[in-house]
């Protein structure tokens, strides 16, 4: 089993402020974690998915969504990673 890895836990929309909880694979904080990672991986599908079938989008406002895409990718491919562990 792996150790603690700093996990997003959302954005504070008062503050503006991202929050980070050091959490342990199958503990509290990592499900909630999981939970927000998942979420917003499917809002951006959706959003993505509109553009891409309204077919307006230029190849730069397309770009601008690979950051997004590659990190919502990242943490989901992490999330699969430790349940396997």
């Amino acid at each position: 089993m792996s150790g603690p890895r700093l996990r997003s836990l959302g954005v504070d929309p008062g503050a503006g402020r991202e929050a980070f909880a050091d959490t342990r694979p199958g503990g509290l904080l990592d499900a909630l974690a999981e939970t927000h990672a998942l979420k917003a991986a499917a809002v951006l599908v959706t959003v993505v998915g509109a553009v891409l079938e309204a077919g307006r989008a230029s190849d730069a406002e397309l770009a601008a969504f690979v950051p997004a895409l590659y990190g919502a990718l990242e943490e989901c491919v992490g999330i699969m990673t430790v349940d396997r562990e």
